[in-house]
């Protein structure tokens, strides 16, 4: 599944790196891509073995950022 998600908080290619890298380790997630610009992360993941609300609790303890479902 592919989803575009606002993420808050984000904003150098520090930040980028950080909820990259937190979406990317886990388990069912096949890519996720932050776009700056756009406050968001296109993230493409497998819904069987990782939910959203894993992603956000991911995303939102990496740092000063705050994903929205």
């Amino acid at each position: 599944m592919k989803k575009v998600f606002t993420v808050n908080g984000m904003k150098c290619e520090h930040c980028k790196a950080h909820v990259e890298n937190a979406l990317n380790t886990l388990n069912g997630v096949t890519s996720a891509v932050v776009s700056l610009a756009d406050h968001n992360v296109n993230v493409d993941y497998d819904e069987a073995k990782v939910t959203p609300e894993q992603m956000k609790e991911a995303v939102d303890g990496a740092g000063h950022y705050e994903m929205e479902l």
